[in-house]
Order: C-alpha cells, then structure tokens, then sequence
C-alpha cells in the first residue's frame, strides 16, 4: 500500500495545524497552489476541517491530526 499524491497533500495540510492550540487554525489562500487548496476543500469534504479554505479542525479533525504528528515524530526521530 502507497500513499497518493493527494492524500500526502491532505496530510502535508494537516500537519499545518497546530494541535495543542484548538483556536488556532489555518487559512489557505488562493495563491497557496492548487494541490494545496484541492488538499483542503477534501479535508472539508471528509469533515476533518470546518471551511473549504482551511478553519479550525473538527473534533475528528483533531484526533487524526494528533495521531498524524505523533507518526512524523516518530518517523523523523531516527
């Protein structure tokens, strides 16, 4: 199993966020490049983000987020 360009996209937009601040969130804006602005409107599609354009992670979100920083660390600790 390999992962897509889209979802490493979706993933890269992910790690943006910063999850020990909840009320901090992103904004990805129209010169952000399309793989960039195509990642977010999927995460919004998914509910994992509460705007097409970025917002605050949804409690789902959230979750997969913290799970998604820990396997960076882990992975880029060596």
């Amino acid at each position: 199993m390999s992962l897509s360009p889209e979802i490493i996209a979706e993933l890269n937009t992910l790690l943006l966020y910063n999850v020990t601040n909840p009320q901090e969130g992103i904004k990805v804006h129209k010169d952000a490049g399309e793989e960039r602005i195509d990642a977010a409107r999927r995460l919004f599609a998914k509910g994992l983000i509460t705007q097409s354009d970025g917002g605050y992670l949804t409690d789902l979100g959230r979750e997969a987020t913290e799970h998604l920083h820990m396997a960076h660390t882990i992975v880029s600790s060596v």
